[in-house]
């Protein structure tokens, strides 16, 4: 049985989140992998207040990044970061399962 390490989050994803509440109140990003995508899965990435059942619940400085279970063996060790360059700012994820990804970084196949 492989196990399954739990994604990290960066402190600079948290802090970005931190900013996002200043305005919003609490909310928590959650992290889901779902099928489809240009490479067969794909990303999603978004405020949510409900927390589920079976959430792993990552948290920092009171901020939250959710991840359902069905999703966490995707992102084992994984890293969940924020990135600002010249064409934008956005959250990333750097997937060490993933065996390729297109140029948009929100698919990827395994």
């Amino acid at each position: 049985m492989q196990l399954t390490l739990p994604p990290k989050v960066t402190d600079r994803a948290f802090a970005r989140l931190a900013e996002i509440n200043a305005d919003n109140g609490t909310q928590a990003l959650r992290i889901a992998v779902e099928g489809g995508g240009c490479s067969g899965f794909q990303y999603e990435i978004k405020l949510d207040e409900a927390v589920l059942g079976d959430d792993l619940i990552l948290e920092k400085d009171g901020q939250k990044v959710l991840i359902d279970s069905v999703s966490l063996p995707f992102l084992s060790d994984a890293v969940i970061d924020f990135t600002q360059e010249l064409i934008g700012a956005r959250f990333v994820i750097e997937n060490p399962n993933a065996t390729s990804s297109c140029g948009c970084g929100t698919s990827f196949s395994m």
